[in-house]
């Protein structure tokens, strides 16, 4: 069944700007899922640091929670999984957070999907299993 694995793994930037309609890259990120025509994934840290961003009951925060409820969105548990390999990724990576770091775990569980993210900077550097790296969908770096 294809909703057993994901191709896609989806990182907070992308999300905040699919539902922020002022946000830069909100253009990019719509064109973007709209090609991709089947359910994204993330983890649970992913959807709590996005709808932080996108404000406490917020008319975008429920429609982020409606993404969810669709299944346009599937949530994977990580933290209360993966919690070791975390704590390693994070020693690792000085400037690794907890919604990053659940991406690279979750690629390492799927390593097929691709990573959507905005985060250039971190999200290249970051390595799989030791020394692979991440397979990236992200914007031109003159888009916006």
């Amino acid at each position: 069944m294809k909703d057993l694995a994901p191709n896609y793994l989806v990182d907070a930037g992308p999300l905040i700007a699919l539902f922020a309609w002022r946000d830069r890259w909100h253009s990019w990120a719509v064109a973007t899922f709209a090609t991709i025509g089947e359910p994204l994934w993330t983890s649970e840290l992913v959807v709590a640091e996005v709808a932080w961003n996108l404000g406490q009951n917020s008319p975008a925060t429920l429609e982020l929670l409606s993404f969810v409820h669709r299944r346009e969105l599937r949530v994977l548990p990580c933290l209360s999984d993966h919690a070791a390999r975390l704590s390693q990724l994070m020693a690792k990576y000085e400037r690794m957070d907890v919604c990053d770091g659940s991406l690279v775990v979750l690629s390492e569980q799927f390593p097929n999907a691709k990573i959507i993210t905005l985060d250039v900077r971190d999200f290249s550097v970051y390595r799989r299993f030791g020394r692979e790296p991440l397979p990236l969908i992200m914007p031109q770096a003159s888009g916006g």
